[in-house]
């Protein structure tokens, strides 16, 4: 079974498991309190290098491992455009510094019979930072597990494909938790957005005004308007991603989600360009 390189291992991340384990048990000590004991089917997570936003992706999937070890994490992510095609790797595994993670290809071969997808294999792929920065947090929480990997586009269809892959999963009588990956406002000269000026109005802007509107979205499992209100402000790299995951939970019984934690690149490195960060889980 081929297996997928690490491509951002020793840049984005570390590459060696020891250090690793130790910035996920950094980050553990400080991971905000995950909540009651509701049934949880799933988060929201951000994709930069760890340093930025490693401890908000961490804090979302300890927060899953309190629940029962699912048989697959399905990940939406991917830097798509509302014309861009379906992506999928369906077998296969993908390598981490814990060990190589399984594709389930089971799930993802029926899921492929159904909708169109370019498909992507161990030896001919696109570099994905928005799905592989995800991969050590779950070899570490869930060592057994498979994933399925998925890029959907900022579209209404990709809303069917979320929800049918819960579906099937279910018909399947398999265990899975969703993940949507996306980092929020991408503001300043590096991104050519920048509506607010600099300094430290705009980073209020964005975390009380523009990457808010997208959050509470998130929160009230608002899938097309996560969409809609992205694609106006700016304030999702991978709006189709969310939307995917949130119609994926809340066809596993999600009604609401919880952000743990919301923070900026400005908090660690103060910069006129800086991205915002949300961490959050889904519950029934």
């Amino acid at each position: 079974m081929a297996t997928r390189r690490a491509d951002f291992s020793g840049s984005w991340y570390p590459a060696k498991a020891s250090d690793c384990r130790r910035m996920i048990e950094e980050f553990s000590r400080s991971a905000p309190q995950c909540g009651p004991a509701t049934a949880k089917s799933g988060g929201i997570v951000p994709h930069a290098g760890w340093v930025y936003s490693g401890a908000a992706a961490c804090s979302v999937i300890k927060c899953l491992s309190r629940e029962p070890a699912p048989e697959t994490v399905i990940i939406f992510g991917r830097h798509l455009h509302p014309s861009s095609a379906n992506y999928i790797m369906k077998e296969g595994k993908w390598a981490t510094p814990f060990g190589d993670l399984e594709i389930d290809a089971d799930l993802g071969e029926r899921l492929s019979r159904e909708f169109p997808f370019r498909i992507e294999t161990a030896e001919r792929y696109e570099q994905d930072n928005t799905i592989e920065l995800q991969l050590p947090f779950i070899k570490h929480f869930f060592p057994e597990t498979k994933i399925l990997p998925l890029g959907l586009p900022p579209n209404t269809a990709s809303l069917g494909i979320g929800r049918r892959t819960a579906e099937l999963a279910e018909s399947m009588g398999k265990k899975i938790m969703v993940l949507g990956s996306t980092d929020l406002t991408h503001y300043g000269s590096n991104y050519g957005f920048a509506p607010k000026g600099s300094g430290e109005t705009a980073v209020e802007w964005v975390r009380e005004e523009n990457d808010r509107r997208l959050v509470d979205l998130i929160v009230r499992m608002d899938s097309e308007g996560v969409i809609s209100e992205a694609l106006k402000n700016h304030n999702a790299c991978c709006s189709g991603a969310v939307a995917a995951a949130v119609a994926a939970a809340a066809t596993l019984g999600a009604r609401r989600a919880e952000t743990l934690i919301y923070s900026t690149s400005y908090d660690v490195r103060p910069d006129n360009s800086f991205v915002g960060y949300v961490g959050a889980v889904f519950v029934s």
